[in-house]
């Protein structure tokens, strides 16, 4: 199971990368579980400075934007 983490306070721009991290997966037929962390202690301890930020499987892929589905999808296929 792969684990994807939306790091974030829980603005609009980190909805959006969740939603996209989740229609990526779904799309792709992975077998994930998404969490939203929210906790700026676990944000900052997990070395993100900006957010929204993505974590896949405990490593954070990328920083301050919000990635399309279809990068998303590059990510979890890489």
């Amino acid at each position: 199971m792969i684990k994807l983490q939306i790091l974030g306070t829980g603005c609009a721009k980190c909805a959006t990368l969740a939603l996209n991290a989740d229609v990526a997966a779904r799309s792709l037929g992975l077998d994930y579980a998404l969490e939203k962390v929210t906790d700026v202690n676990a944000i900052i301890d997990a070395g993100v400075m900006s957010t929204p930020a993505l974590a896949i499987d405990g490593e954070v892929k990328s920083v301050g934007r919000v990635l399309s589905v279809q990068e998303i999808k590059q990510l979890l296929t890489a």
